[in-house]
């Protein structure tokens, strides 16, 4: 209007004063027609519309502030009145309308529901990550359809995303990670073109990945990593040519890696890790050219490692870690000239290490262990000088070390261990003073210890055990300010033992068992104040045990048996709370029994055998309720049992043989009081007498580990046994287990005699007339009275093993469930024709025999019987109801019901049987078959080791 008027005024005035007025009135109408056309336009911006709107934008903001919880409210503090703009975390457009809301980290703590989005319809960016946000995203976020860029990274979020979300058509950048948002991604995720960025990761996410995403051709970065998916990738994912970053690790995704994947050209990043993908790597991989970073690892790929792999002359990450793998590794991963880790553990790759592995110059981790790679150490990898950790064990690698070794100054972490490597050491292994983790375990290894290891202050772990390394170790070692573990058992290491260890400050583990090492233990080794485990056995260690190592109060296990010892137990060990294992055994101690050794209130295993202790058995041991095994034998204490003794309700194994202890045998060792836990017991070569206890352990004992005592009398149960056990017997004992044969090394010759004899004399009874067919006559043996009676039985029970009755075929045989006709149900594992192999099934039918007689533990099966006959070869065991370990791992339904509770339950009771084999058997015994088949579970899923086929005994004075 006012431009009108001065249009008007113009046209009155005289010609002469206007020179260039009609131009300048064209020029004034043109400017009203356009302004006119602006303010129709701008009508919304006018001040009055601006007011407006400020005031409905702060209207929604004040509500979702007033929605939140007060210290939420304190934060917002000037969010006050209607002048939006000026509100922290709000910025506006020209316009003063909002369009950008960033409040990340200022922990707000509420919900979205009463946040009013479609009043701001400026809004282009919502920063709301890093709060207390929870609740469910609401649909109407949807209606913000000019928004660009939305991150809600780290809340507490939950619910699914909703659909809604495809209708920001303007979107960039979305963020919804680190929350707990569930659910499927949802299809319409695929209508946002101009998406460049997509992370959900860290969420619980369920479904498959939409296909729909392989529109999003914008994208650069999608993170879907830690959530629930599962299903395909899908191949429309090759469509995000565009794509940099892709990260769907650690969820439950399936099938193959699609070959589609080789399409993305500009990806850099790739990581499929922690998935159960099968099949093979896809070749196509090798078309990615700008991959930087590739980790496959824990997957189930299977195939071979395709050579196209080294045409990816950028990566600088390689992970293949935990597969199904195979194959060899191949050459043309030298071609990989920028890599600087190289993970192919944990698969069954074979054939040589390459030679080309040399030509990484910028390797640092190289991981190569638990494969089944063989040949010679290739002495390129001496060329590697950047390198820091090198993993080579458990594989089948022979010959020596390299020299070109003494070139890797930077290492920090070596490890030769379980191959087949000879030959000595590396010498120069820590000259760069780096070195923290040394394994050479389980080789053939010769000389002494590398020189550069005495000054090695880096050092956190040293095993070099079972090898034939030697040496004195006081001179080769020194002190070590940050060792944890050293390991240098089953060597021919000699030399005393330094003061130096107690400096040791942070030493937890001391393995130095079974070597030549002499002298006394310095007293200066109680200074190791973090020392759990102190193992010294099987040396010519002598002197007394210094009072000092009651200080070591974090010990767990002490083993000092079958040394040279001297002199009395320190009352000091009373100080040894956390101690569960002491071992003094085969020594030359002398006194008595500290009674202050109740102070080792958690013990689990005490060996004071094979001593010359004397004295009465202290009460106090009756006080240690986790005891499991107590054996005093070949000692010389005297007096009476305690009765507190029949007070450990958790004892399994007692040995009191070889004493001088008298009296009768307490009745609190009854089953009625409580003493049910008890299942191998010894008293032999002792003065008692009297009735033995109402417990199965005494009842069921067998002769050997009852014999030579005064007069003791059979038990007060309807078990049918002699009255006398003492050396004045007259009558075989009569129980259902009998007659053991112990230990000789012609166990076969000794039972063949016996049982020709038995059946000589049983030659006219009818029943054996079909046994007598076999050639050199008949070898049959069950712990029965009656060993035909039962044999009989065990055929009418498997109706001559039919297969109806088998529950199990192994390498060796067949196990049947059998029901004799008293009730009692066992296990009858029937080994295959010997005469067809008879060497091998042999052995592992006397292995078996052999080893199950001298093992009495409640965690290894029980053995009842045997009979070896060319017709009919089996083993009579306690049936367990609970099948094995491998079947409950393979049953959906089982595993299901299998909790940790008793799955720890089952890894105890294995370590327990390992333990005592390895340890509280004379000699050792190693199993060498333990997996989860020979693995039996009863209905309380208590676990008992079985098959002892391939079983050792091992002989304490070699190098087994």
């Amino acid at each position: 209007m006012q431009l009108i008027k001065v249009m008007m005024s113009l046209i009155e005035r005289p010609i002469s004063h206007c020179l260039f007025t009609a131009p300048f009135i064209i020029i004034l109408a043109l400017a009203s027609s356009s302004f006119h056309v602006a303010i129709s336009s701008s009508s919304a911006t006018s001040p009055s519309n601006i007011v407006t709107i400020m005031g409905r934008e702060a209207e929604a903001l004040l509500e979702w502030k007033a929605s939140l919880d007060n210290q939420s409210q304190f934060r917002l503090s000037s969010w006050v009145g209607n002048i939006t703009c000026q509100w922290v975390g709000i910025s506006c457009n020209n316009f003063s309308s909002i369009s950008h809301v960033n409040l990340t980290g200022v922990g707000l703590k509420g919900t979205l529901y009463s946040f009013s989005f479609s009043t701001l319809h400026s809004l282009i960016s919502l920063n709301l990550s890093y709060n207390l946000l929870y609740g469910t995203i609401p649909s109407h976020l949807g209606n913000l359809s000019k928004l660009r860029y939305l991150d809600l990274y780290t809340n507490n979020l939950s619910g699914s995303i909703p659909t809604s979300i495809g209708n920001l058509g303007n979107l960039s950048f979305l963020d919804l990670s680190n929350n707990t948002l569930s659910g499927p991604i949802p299809e319409e995720i695929g209508k946002l073109g101009f998406l460049s960025e997509l992370s959900l990761y860290m969420n619980n996410l369920s479904g498959p990945i939409p296909a729909s995403i392989g529109n999003l051709s914008n994208l650069s970065t999608l993170y879907l990593w830690e959530n629930n998916l599962c299903g395909s990738i899908p191949s429309s994912i090759g469509n995000l040519g565009n794509l940099a970053h892709l990260d769907l690790s650690e969820n439950k995704l399936s099938g193959p890696i699609p070959e589609e994947i080789g399409k993305l050209g500009f990806l850099s990043y790739l990581a499929l890790f922690r998935n159960d993908l099968t099949g093979s790597i896809p070749s196509s991989i090798g078309n990615s050219s700008n991959l930087a970073n590739l980790d496959l690892s824990k997957n189930k790929l299977s195939g071979s490692i395709p050579q196209e792999l080294g045409k990816l002359t950028s990566l600088a990450w390689l992970n293949l870690y935990e597969n199904n793998l195979s194959g060899l590794i191949p050459t043309s991963i030298g071609n990989l000239s920028n890599l600087s880790v190289l993970y192919l553990s944990n698969n069954t790759l074979s054939g040589p290490i390459p030679e080309e592995i040399g030509k990484l110059g910028f390797l640092s981790d190289l991981s190569l262990h638990v494969n089944n790679l063989t040949g010679s150490i290739p002495a390129s990898i001496g060329n590697l000088t950047k390198l820091t950790v090198l993993w080579l064990h458990i594989n089948k690698l022979f010959g020596s070390i390299p020299v070109q070794f003494n070139n890797l100054t930077y290492l920090e972490v070596l490890s030769f261990s379980e191959n087949m490597l000879s030959g000595y050491l590396p010498q120069n292994v820590c000259n760069g003073g780096s070195l923290q983790n040394f394994t050479a375990n389980d080789n053939y290894f010769i000389g002494s210890i590398p020189k550069s290891l005495r000054n090695c202050t880096s050092l956190i772990r040293l095993n070099l055990h079972g090898n034939h390394l030697g040496g004195n170790i006081s001179e080769d070692l020194g002190i070590y300010p940050n060792l944890i573990y050293i390991d240098l058992r089953y060597n021919n290491f000699y030399g005393e033992l330094s003061q130096k260890w107690g400096k040791c400050q942070s030493l937890q583990s001391l393995k130095f068992s079974n070597n030549r090492i002499s002298g006394v233990i310095p007293p200066q080794l109680g200074g190791s104040i973090q020392l759990r485990l102190l193992d010294l056995s099987f040396n010519h260690i002598v002197g007394q045990i210094p009072k000092e190592l009651g200080r070591l109060t974090s010990l767990f296990l002490l083993n000092l048996g079958d040394n040279k010892l001297s002199g009395s137990i320190p009352l000091e060990f009373g100080m040894l709370s956390n101690l569960q294992y002491l071992i003094l055994s085969a020594n030359n101690l002398t006194g008595s029994i500290p009674k202050q050794i109740e102070g080792c209130s958690i013990l689990v295993n005490l060996s004071l055998s094979k001593n010359e202790l004397r004295g009465a058995i202290p009460s106090e041991i009756g006080n240690l309720n986790s005891l499991q095994m107590l054996d005093l034998s070949e000692n010389s204490l005297i007096g009476k049992i305690p009765p507190q003794l029949g007070d450990m309700q958790r004892l399994e194994t007692m040995n009191l043989s070889h004493n001088d202890l008298s009296g009768s045998i307490p009745y609190t060792f009854g089953e009625m009081s409580g003493m049910s836990s008890l299942i191998s017991v010894d008293i032999s070569y002792n003065r008692l007498e009297g009735p033995l206890p109402n417990n199965k352990a005494f009842c069921e004992a067998p002769f050997g580990s009852l014999r030579n005592n005064s007069g003791l009398k059979a038990c007060p149960t309807s078990i049918t046994r002699s009255k006398n056990y003492g050396e004045r017997r007259k009558n075989k004992v009569v129980i259902f287990f009998i007659v053991p044969i112990l230990g000789t090394m012609f166990l076969s010759l000794i039972v063949f005699g016996i049982l020709y004899h038995v059946l000589k004399r049983q030659g006219k009874r009818n029943k054996l007339n079909s046994l007598r067919e076999a050639q050199n006559g008949n070898m049959f043996e069950v712990w029965s009275y009656d060993g035909k009676m039962v044999y009989e039985s065990i055929i009418e029970a498997t109706e001559g093993f039919d297969s109806k009755h088998c529950v199990g075929v192994g390498g060796c045989g067949s196990v049947y469930k059998a029901e004799l006709q008293t009730g009692q149900v066992v296990a009858v594992k029937k080994f295959h024709s010997i005469q067809d192999n008879r060497i091998d099934l042999a052995k592992a039918f006397e292995n078996e025999i052999h080893a199950l007689l001298e093992i009495r533990h409640r965690n290894i099966v029980k053995l009842y019987g045997f009979c070896s006959h060319p017709r009919h070869s089996f083993l009579v065991y306690e049936f367990l109801e609970g099948g094995s370990l491998k079947e409950i791992l393979s049953n959906k339904k089982e595993v299901v019901n299998f909790e940790w509770v008793k799955r720890v339950n089952v890894v105890k009771g294995v370590v327990d049987a390992l333990s005592y084999m390895h340890h509280d058997c004379s000699p050792p015994i190693v199993h060498r078959d333990i997996s989860s088949k020979n693995i039996m579970l009863d209905l309380e899923y208590e676990a008992h080791i079985s098959d002892f086929g391939t079983a050792k005994f091992l002989n304490s004075d070699s190098l087994n």
